[in-house]
């Protein structure tokens, strides 16, 4: 950009995993949500994946924070100087100039006024000056390559970290949704839980982040697809004596069943109130599966068995929000963009 440009634009996923910024149409940071801060000064330490690195290793003197909770904002000022850090990671050109930022930002569509209205003060403080809002299953829908404003009915299914958006969308609108607290966060909870429960060995949010990563399922027979055996390294929660456990895809299906079949009850209930021509339409197109649970191994399949609907996972499904929030600064004049 020139000299004399003072307004940059940049398009934001604020999710509760990871925060992705695209500028002039190309993903320019992908880190992890959480910002590492000095206990009593609270001035940032690091942030992105530095910060993660320091999670759950810290000293009484940092503190690491991960600003979103379900999708939401749980800490304000957390939240304010991530989303700082990670904007001056962003190269926009001349440092003579402080830019005026636009912004268009995803955020859950369960989201109440008072959530809504922390986002848009954050992105304010971090140096926003117009701030545009777009609901996350939409967002998701232009990433997927929908045309959200024809007269057909596309439903998305997008399970993020800290909540599962659900959304039948048609001529620019959202006509039936869910909007689920229950996503890939839970899914390391429940295995959090397990691991405790059924080994007896203490493991920490990482190490389940990581059992989800290698020998997550959804199905309890994958056939030839089937990952190996994941060993976890852990103290003895009665002992403290180090433990060796391996981990089958098995084990974690059951463990995580619970929380899927919250998921697949939300799917039926917003398809339970679609429209029969809409409901035609998503039959024949398929649903539309997103972010990071998309990649869980068997769930499209699962979800077709299910619901007798073919399931489809999006190209690049961790990617389609801030897809879709960067197509949505090309063209602000979308009527579902909230200022």
């Amino acid at each position: 950009m020139g000299l004399f440009s003072f307004t940059q634009d940049i398009a934001i996923d604020l999710g509760t995993a990871n925060t992705i910024i695209t500028y002039n149409g190309k993903i320019v940071v992908d880190e992890p949500s959480v910002v590492a801060l000095e206990n009593g000064t609270k001035k940032m330490i690091a942030v992105g994946e530095r910060a993660k690195q320091m999670h759950e290793k810290t000293n009484p003197n940092i503190q690491t924070i991960r600003p979103l909770r379900d999708g939401v904002i749980a800490d304000f000022n957390a939240c304010e100087q991530m989303m700082r850090g990670l904007i001056d990671k962003v190269n926009m050109g001349s440092k003579l100039f402080t830019p005026s930022l636009r912004m268009v930002i995803g955020v859950p569509y369960g989201s109440t006024e008072v959530e809504l209205r922390a986002v848009r003060d954050s992105a304010e403080h971090a140096g926003g000056r117009d701030v545009y809002l777009i609901y996350e299953p939409m967002a998701s829908a232009l990433g997927i390559g929908l045309d959200v404003t024809a007269p057909e009915g596309n439903m998305v299914v997008d399970i993020g970290g800290g909540s599962t958006e659900i959304a039948v969308i048609s001529l620019g609108g959202i006509v039936s949704n869910g909007s689920l607290r229950t996503a890939g966060d839970d899914f390391t909870a429940d295995i959090q839980e397990y691991m405790g429960r059924q080994h007896n060995v203490r493991v920490s949010e990482r190490m389940a982040e990581r059992i989800k990563i290698h020998v997550g399922s959804a199905l309890t027979e994958l056939g030839d697809n089937a990952p190996e055996e994941y060993i976890v390294h852990g103290p003895n929660r009665i002992t403290a004596m180090p433990m060796e456990v391996p981990v089958c895809y098995q084990e974690i299906a059951h463990c995580i069943d619970k929380s899927i079949i919250k998921i697949e009850n939300a799917i039926i209930s917003a398809l339970e109130v679609t429209p029969p021509e809409l409901y035609a339409d998503i039959v024949h197109n398929g649903i539309y599966l997103a972010g990071g649970g998309a990649l869980l191994r068997g769930l499209d399949k699962r979800l077709s068995d299910k619901i007798n609907i073919p399931f489809h996972i999006a190209d690049n499904p961790l990617y389609c929000v801030a897809k879709g929030t960067a197509l949505a600064l090309n063209n602000l004049n979308y009527p579902f963009l909230m200022r």
